[in-house]
């Protein structure tokens, strides 16, 4: 459908799901590889794919049948090659960098612990980045741990923020507005504009939060901020 007058938006009726994640990922791929002419933007989400092009050029009609060529080719049992990127992120969740950790456990009957644990357990899927550059959106959070947004979001939220939205936990990159709820912070710096690498992860990566005290916290962020071109995740195979 018509996003605008410079942008054309598939969108998929299927559920969230690493499978549909890998399939609109691998039609974006399809679409670089064999990028049409009319086609200068390639925008993967959730559940959509929006190609931006120049309207002064190209009508809708016509990016519509080259769009339409490619996911006529592009199909589920031709799938991306699994990614088996592992990146493990150290987190706080004490004191000041956790200052809604109370709030995600009283509303969930649970404990401080237990929410610490059931969030630091499961391995995330990096379904996509937005809404600001580098931010992460995970699935894969533990149902127990589902909380709405904040009513009214805060004006401020630190770099490094780990946050739950509903049921998607996710890492602000750098200071901003927000309305998910904050449980702890990383000292690793998630967007690097700098790097020929900006962002700490892609796409189909996976992500495990790993546990440290604030001793630890500040000992990293310390690193960081000595030797900003070292990335001090640890990325394995999975």
């Amino acid at each position: 459908m018509a996003n605008g007058d410079s942008a054309l938006t598939v969108e998929f009726m299927a559920r969230v799901s690493p499978l549909l994640s890998q399939y609109i990922h691998q039609l974006s791929e399809n679409l670089k590889n064999h990028k049409p002419q009319c086609v200068n933007e390639i925008i993967p989400a959730y559940r959509s794919l929006t190609v931006c092009f120049d309207p002064l050029i190209f009508e809708h009609k016509i990016v519509e049948e080259q769009l339409e060529k490619v996911i006529a080719q592009s199909y589920f049992n031709d799938l991306l090659e699994a990614n088996e990127t592992l990146i493990k992120i150290p987190v706080c969740y004490q004191g000041d960098f956790a200052s809604d950790l109370a709030f995600v456990a009283e509303t969930n009957n649970l404990t401080c612990e237990q929410v610490i644990e059931r969030h630091t357990k499961p391995t995330y899927l990096v379904n996509m980045l937005g809404f600001l550059p580098g931010f992460l959106y995970l699935s894969g959070l533990d149902e127990s741990l589902h909380t709405a947004r904040k009513a009214i979001p805060a004006l401020q939220v630190e770099a490094g923020a780990i946050g739950i939205g509903g049921g998607q936990t996710g890492i602000y990159p750098f200071a901003s507005p927000g309305g998910w709820h904050i449980i702890g912070q990383t000292p690793v710096k998630i967007f690097k504009p700098e790097s020929d690498t900006p962002f700490i992860a892609k796409p189909m990566d996976h992500i495990q939060f790993v546990p440290i005290d604030e001793a630890e916290f500040q000992r990293i962020a310390r690193s960081e901020n000595e030797f900003s071109g070292v990335d001090i995740s640890e990325k394995n195979r999975l």
